[in-house]
């Protein structure tokens, strides 16, 4: 009988402790974070996501560390005041300071994408 508890404590660490769930929609209403954001180059056209679905350039997506797959979040340029709505499909950025990664149309409409960086802050929406 002692065995039947090892075996919940184990299986509760193989269930919870070993995995990195991402941030709950509950404790995200209230998100919001700025910072740098980047727009995927044109190589990864057609390439799959975290999600599983193709990356798309013309697309208004975008890739974050933790949000849920599907969140909607609006991204506004600092610098103007220019905003998009994206969904996010997609894990990242892996690069230190950078807080989204977003389609190049998503990026473009908010900013010129020559400048390959901009500073914006990011929320979520219902």
């Amino acid at each position: 009988m002692r065995i039947l508890p090892a075996f919940f404590v184990v299986l509760s660490l193989i269930c919870f402790g070993c995995t990195s769930a991402p941030v709950q929609v509950k404790e995200t209403a209230s998100y919001k974070q700025s910072g740098k954001a980047s727009y995927y180059a044109d190589k990864f056209q057609g390439r799959s996501t975290a999600s599983g679905e193709p990356y798309d350039k013309k697309a208004m997506t975008g890739a974050h560390r933790k949000l849920p797959f599907g969140t909607r979040v609006r991204v506004t340029n600092i610098a103007n005041g220019k905003s998009v709505i994206v969904r996010i499909n997609d894990r990242g950025p892996f690069t230190k300071g950078r807080v989204i990664d977003l389609s190049r149309a998503a990026f473009s409409s908010i900013g010129n994408t020559a400048a390959g960086i901009l500073f914006v802050t990011v929320e979520i929406i219902d």
